[in-house]
């Protein structure tokens, strides 16, 4: 009987010791090929969480930023978000007869998208003014949730949420299984992302930071609400992400990860601070299975952040050697 006893307690101390074991050694990051960018994700994230590290840094601390187009999902050959502009524009258009004589709008009905964008960022304001004010807060989630469910990439025919890269969800995961907080810190409309943010990468929308346009409150009956304003409040890109995070999030990060010239500034900012710092660039190398660009893009220009994360040392995705699989969808295959 004792023998029995005996032997029970030395399998179960087996197999919890065979448990911690898998645990450890199981793959974080298993969309993530060997090589040199895997590994300086594990090593920062390993020496900050280690309590005896000479890295350590407690939890309140472990706060890390990531932008959101070309960095978490595609955004190519536009922003997706600029899609949802011009689809509404088109729904919007019988309520509008002066549409047709007016740019962008009459460009976009006539389906002339180059011709629509060669205002270049008013143009895209302009856009973004007539399709996104005028609304409450509710009515614009709707629609966005809405057309989110059924729009589709003109050129992959994935439904835009699909597009997501899978290697940065494991990265997102990885981070809060070691007890960092994740925010994203995009040039995108906050009021566009927060729907479906925390669905699509588990992070909530008080944990979402990006432009905006006004906004005031109102009472519509006995309904109190919140409507959008046809004017810009804040543009969360270049100097303004590290002044957002700072306003919004009021901890310097202790990681950052963005893909192009509009995320320098808070890679910038975040390596700036003292003790363990982590800033990673997601270079678009890979023209098979995504999109190559950097240097001469319109949309995502990667320039002087190549090369000041070549001189300081910062972690550079090659997108073609360092990701076994782009989107989610390539996981089974």
């Amino acid at each position: 009987m004792k023998q029995s006893w005996l032997v029970q307690i030395t399998l179960g101390i087996c197999l919890l010791f065979t448990g911690i074991v898998n645990a450890q050694s199981e793959d974080p990051l298993p969309s993530w090929n060997e090589g040199k960018a895997k590994q300086s994700i594990i090593k920062f994230v390993t020496a900050v969480t280690t309590p005896d590290s000479a890295d350590f840094v407690a939890i309140p601390e472990r706060i890390a930023t990531f932008d959101n187009d070309g960095t978490l999902w595609a955004e190519k050959p536009m922003y997706f978000q600029l899609f949802f502009a011009i689809d509404r524009i088109k729904q919007l258009a019988p309520q509008h007869p002066e549409w047709k004589e007016q740019e962008p709008y009459a460009s976009i009905l006539k389906g002339d998208m180059k011709a629509a964008l060669a205002g270049g960022e008013k143009a895209i304001l302009d856009l973004i003014m007539a399709t996104h004010a005028g609304m409450t807060t509710e009515e614009f989630s709707q629609q966005v949730t809405a057309w989110l469910a059924h729009a589709k990439h003109p050129k992959t025919q994935l439904k835009f949420t699909d597009m997501v890269y899978q290697p940065m969800l494991e990265l997102l995961a990885y981070l809060r299984a070691n007890d960092f907080k994740t925010y994203i810190v995009s040039g995108g409309g906050i009021a566009f992302m927060r729907p479906w943010t925390e669905q699509v990468y588990g992070i909530p929308p008080e944990q979402v930071v990006g432009s905006s346009i006004k906004t005031q409150f109102e009472m519509r009956g006995d309904t109190p609400v919140i409507v959008g304003l046809p004017e810009l409040n804040f543009l969360d890109d270049k100097e303004g992400k590290p002044v957002a995070i700072n306003q919004y999030i009021g901890r310097r990060p202790i990681a950052s990860f963005g893909n192009s010239d509009g995320d320098l500034q808070m890679l910038q900012w975040t390596t700036a601070g003292k003790g363990p710092r982590f800033a990673l660039y997601v270079h678009h190398t890979d023209a098979a299975r995504e999109w190559a660009y950097d240097r001469d893009s319109s949309v995502g220009r990667l320039d002087k952040g190549l090369d000041e994360a070549k001189q300081k040392g910062w972690t550079l995705v090659d997108m073609k050697q360092d990701w076994r699989v782009i989107y989610p969808s390539q996981m089974a295959q």
